[in-house]
């Protein structure tokens, strides 16, 4: 991927903007929602390394249409490009295969596009964010769909607040094999709980698809939960940066613009 493209991914709780420079991902940074007032000069920092390049274009996905429209104009301002969206302006870079494939997270859709264009096989991703998804494709590469299911925060809030005594925690690797005061049962539980869903899931997968797929994982909580285990393939933090630039280009391409 020959481009000069700076792309952005717009999550439930922070923005991850990213460069990609003569096609290499040269600048990356995370912005938390309730900073946005950091948003001009991290654009302007970031276009400022393709400005004057060949064609520089701006692409961006989002689950979060609100964050959004206000990134979009954001941009227009500091960049004086408007901003390339997945799924309104570019194609999604991969078939569909879910019931409705529009109403199918195109965070989602990227990431397992990525992979696939990494991996060239059947394959899936653990995005480890805001909420747990562990999504898969086929040979082919198309989207096959997944599992959804709460992330640590949202865990970690739910217990605090549905139950008498129970504190709030902040997420961490547990220490030990048996959680030995509340604070270490409780991230045990979700530390193990999420770890047995993917394992759990991906055999699914696997009698599924008729083979073992590979597993790359992605998202804020990534390494604190997969770092070192052998189900893991590779942790991938930029993931989602790759699967817009792909379907940047593939859209580009497929267009003859």
């Amino acid at each position: 991927m020959d481009i000069n493209l700076m792309v952005l991914n717009v999550g439930n709780t922070r923005l991850h903007l990213g460069v990609f420079v003569a096609g290499e991902l040269k600048y990356n940074t995370r912005i938390p929602h309730d900073q946005r007032d950091l948003w001009p000069g991290k654009i302007a920092e970031a276009w400022r390394l393709i400005a004057d390049a060949d064609s520089p274009a701006v692409a961006a996905a989002t689950v979060n249409p609100p964050i959004a429209a206000d990134l979009g104009a954001a941009v227009e301002k500091v960049a004086g490009h408007r901003v390339q969206w997945v799924g309104a302006d570019l194609d999604p870079p991969i078939a569909v295969k879910t019931q409705v494939p529009s109403e199918t997270g195109v965070d989602r859709i990227l990431n397992i596009a990525a992979a696939h264009e990494q991996m060239g096989k059947a394959c899936v991703v653990v995005d480890a964010g805001s909420a747990v998804t562990v999504d898969c494709c086929d040979d082919a590469g198309a989207f096959l769909g997944g599992a959804i299911a709460p992330g640590t925060s949202m865990m970690l809030a739910v217990l605090h607040e549905r139950t008498a005594k129970l504190p709030l925690v902040d997420f961490a690797a547990p220490v030990g094999v048996i959680g030995d005061s509340t604070e270490q049962a409780i991230r045990h539980g979700v530390f193990h709980g999420i770890r047995g869903l993917v394992k759990e899931v991906a055999e699914n997968y696997a009698m599924e698809l008729g083979n073992w797929p590979e597993i790359i994982a992605t998202g804020g909580d990534a390494h604190t939960l997969f770092d070192g285990w052998e189900l893991i393939h590779a942790i991938a933090p930029d993931l989602t940066l790759y699967g817009i630039a792909l379907a940047y280009v593939n859209h580009h391409i497929k267009h003859g613009e």
